[in-house]
């Protein structure tokens, strides 16, 4: 099978990463062009010495490459304000893009829950690192017993987040919230990211918390852990801290939850995971990018595929 050339705007540590993971892991997907507009970028200048056609010149300089007509795929790394202006450019050349922005302009996409869902869309969305971690298990307990709330908290190193996604800390937790429900089948989400300045840096932690109906306890236990190995399968690095954790609440001391004005009873579910990076060009500690870059890269060798 030829490979299909495929672009990155944005040479930060999310764009760098996912450029060494397509040259080194994947057996559909070949480096078209590497774009950033910090000609002084680490992430260029080692595009460059891995011999990758490169622009500072942004979307602009990357239409004015000679490659891009064989490109058929433009990952955007950028941030959230930005690719409202690249998908628009990008649309009138045909291309699909695969949005690592919580820019949502396009449907949401985590490779194990409807990863074959969305092949044919011209911009999909990859949520967020929080999201991509936590809404595998949303969806792994919904599909055992219907979640009323879904609450996750993604804890990631200081070090791990650089100024785009400081820069889109508010559209990560309402990106997040409206995909636990969209995607993960909650009828309401929220989200919380927590950047941690620990020394060392600590390694990606989330904690997933569902309120869901009385179920199966086994079942749902099984679920998740099914799921843990379907996302093991494109981030090694991924797995359960501890134990799935339920209790039971009691129409004696039922959960009030404000944003859904009433109380609930049922079976809370709480789910202590960790993503170690496996550390292709970010620290391993960096697990939260490593599983935006990982679930990208799946996303784009699915619809591949299909070209």
């Amino acid at each position: 099978m030829k490979k299909v050339k495929v672009a990155i705007i944005g040479s930060g540590n999310i764009g760098t990463d996912l450029m060494i993971k397509v040259m080194r892991l994947s057996k559909v997907l070949e480096m078209g062009a590497f774009v950033g507009i910090d000609p002084n970028s680490e992430g260029l200048k080692r595009a460059e010495r891995l011999g990758i056609p490169t622009t500072a010149g942004g979307i602009d300089g990357l239409i004015n490459l000679p490659v891009f007509e064989d490109i058929k795929i433009v990952f955007d790394a950028t941030s959230a304000g930005a690719h409202h202006k690249h998908n628009e450019i990008l649309q009138k050349y045909s291309k699909r893009v695969i949005d690592l922005t919580p820019a949502a302009i396009g449907p949401f996409v985590i490779p194990p829950v409807n990863g074959d869902k969305h092949i044919d869309a011209l911009n999909v969305n990859m949520v967020t690192c929080g999201g991509q971690a936590t809404i595998p298990i949303v969806y792994a307990i919904n599909r055992i017993a219907k979640v009323h709330y879904g609450e996750i908290v993604a804890s990631i190193s200081s070090k791990s987040a650089g100024p785009g996604t400081r820069a889109n800390i508010d559209e990560f937790t309402e990106t997040t919230s409206q995909a636990i429900m969209d995607v993960g089948g909650a009828t309401r989400g929220k989200a919380i990211i927590i950047l941690n300045p620990a020394e060392p840096p600590l390694i990606m932690r989330d904690t997933v918390f569902c309120l869901c109906v009385d179920a199966d306890k086994d079942a749902i236990n099984a679920s998740i852990h099914q799921m843990v190995e379907d996302v093991k399968t494109y981030v090694p690095g991924y797995r359960l801290k501890q134990q799935v954790q339920f209790e039971h609440i009691g129409s004696n001391k039922p959960i009030h939850i404000p944003e859904m004005g009433g109380d609930f009873t049922g079976l809370k579910v709480s789910v202590f995971l960790e993503v170690e990076g496996a550390a292709h060009y970010l620290p391993a500690y960096a697990g939260n990018l490593d599983i935006m870059t990982s679930a990208a890269m799946k996303t784009a060798e699915k619809i591949a595929q299909t070209l």
